[in-house]
């Protein structure tokens, strides 16, 4: 008898957690989680990846989740080569000073 009670509170107690466990694997993707799979795909030459990444969210919001990333990128860059934006940019894109 107590091993029947036992059972039935341990599927109650265990229930919310596999629930929440199976959860996580089926969370939606973020536009930035999606930027950052998408440009790393690109720089790896991974295909799949961006094909997978593209379609995580809409081509709008990976745009604004690569520009993002692109500024973000761009900033962290200029501040560790104690340089501007600009500078940083053209050197990149291997455009002449301005």
């Amino acid at each position: 008898m107590f091993d029947k009670v036992r059972k039935a509170w341990q599927g109650i107690v265990t229930a919310p957690r596999a629930e929440r466990e199976a959860g996580r694997d089926r969370r939606p993707h973020n536009l930035f989680e999606a930027a950052a799979v998408y440009v790393t795909a690109c720089a790896e030459d991974d295909q799949e990846r961006i094909d997978e990444a593209s379609g995580w969210v809409s081509p709008e919001a990976l745009s604004f989740g690569v520009n993002e990333l692109a500024c973000r990128a761009l900033i962290a860059l200029a501040r560790e080569h104690d340089e501007s934006p600009a500078t940083v940019a053209r050197s990149l894109l291997g455009l002449p000073a301005a």
